[in-house]
């Protein structure tokens, strides 16, 4: 049993939908068809009047491709941090040769808004404004979920183009996409689909920024993905593409705002369980997704983990980086979004630590 924060397990119709035979993606109308069908049911769920694209590649595809599309070299750009997937927008900033300031906050606690206001006024007065923003709605090592609109309201009022990483979020809670510049999802995580596709809700100022700069790739940039009329940009996954399609199909006929509740219930679950058996939850209930919980076991997780696996035949993740055994994550999104099954994963993890 799969229960980890994505690659997430994969419903049998998507699985039957990737098995089918496809269009040739290169030269059928009918691949086209397809795509441009599911970028409008992707724009459902994200709730947004903004352009989906879906270019084919890994959830990470997009977090580059946002930074290539958009940063110019020598450009600022604020990184809003509590999480290894905030810092490494600062990495790929400065990957592409442009200058990013860093304003991080502890893993534990939430997006510091002084810190963040004080940044933006001080870069205005030295009449070197930011350009762009970055930050991230769900950081999954942590399984924190930081709360946007704060953020991009002072974004807003230093008119700067915001970024956000909604890859472990987009599907499974409600998103601000209509107030991001680009929203980032991806296939494998709350959509249940497999790894394989990145998803961008772009907005118009953020499509002029790009079409503003020298491309310097075409795999890391998401201009070409804005008019497919007339053909895309390299062969499309086609397998992968009827896979998010269906799966995004199990969302709408659901109902998105059942999905969230259901995502919540499974949530609530688990953190039931987890308090019955003394476990810690982290960073703490508030700031805690409805995608993934995190609970603490410093030094112990990896064994747990193993155990798990080993004896039980579930799949479970730790922490990443320096909290990688200090954290058990248990990720209840999209299929697995189920209190039936968050049960199943928490028996093994209760008969482990027994």
């Amino acid at each position: 049993m799969l229960f980890t924060p994505g690659p997430t397990a994969v419903a049998p119709a998507v699985r039957e939908a990737m098995a089918e035979p496809q269009p040739n993606p290169d030269v059928d109308p009918a691949f086209a068809e397809r795509y441009v069908d599911l970028c409008e049911k992707l724009a459902q769920v994200y709730d947004t009047d903004h352009d989906v694209v879906v270019p084919g590649g890994e959830g990470i595809l997009g977090l580059e491709t946002a930074i290539d599309s958009l940063v110019a070299p020598g450009d600022r750009v604020l990184c809003v941090s509590n999480g290894l997937y905030g810092d490494g927008f600062a990495d790929f900033v400065e990957s592409y040769d442009g200058d990013p300031e860093l304003v991080d906050a502890p893993f534990d606690e939430g997006y510091d808004l002084e810190a963040i206001e004080a940044a933006l006024d001080g870069a205005d007065a030295a009449g070197e404004p930011f350009a762009i923003a970055t930050m991230v709605h769900c950081e999954t090592p942590t399984g924190a979920i930081n709360d946007l609109e704060p953020v991009l309201d002072l974004l807003d009022d230093h008119d700067v183009v915001s970024v956000v990483d909604a890859v472990s979020s987009l599907g499974g809670t409600p998103v601000p996409t209509d107030r991001i510049d680009v929203c980032l999802g991806a296939s494998q995580k709350c959509f249940s689909a497999p790894p394989g596709l990145t998803t961008a809700a772009i907005s118009d100022r953020a499509w002029e920024r790009m079409e503003s700069r020298e491309p310097t790739s075409l795999y890391t940039n998401f201009l070409p993905w804005r008019d497919v009329s007339d053909g895309f940009p390299y062969t499309h996954l086609g397998a992968n593409v009827a896979a998010l399609d269906t799966a995004v199909d199990l969302v709408l006929d659901e109902g998105v705002e059942a999905v969230y509740t259901r995502h919540e219930a499974a949530a609530e679950r688990c953190r039931e369980r987890g308090a019955e058996l003394g476990l810690e939850l982290y960073p703490d209930a508030e700031r805690a997704s409805p995608t993934v919980t995190a609970f603490s076991l410093p030094g112990d997780a990896a064994r747990v983990q193993r155990r798990v696996a080993a004896d039980e035949d579930v799949v479970l993740a730790t922490g990443l980086g320096e909290m990688a055994d200090d954290i058990l994550r248990i990720g209840h999104m999209g299929y697995n979004a189920d209190v039936q099954k968050v049960d199943r994963a928490m028996d093994a993890v209760e008969a482990v630590l027994s």
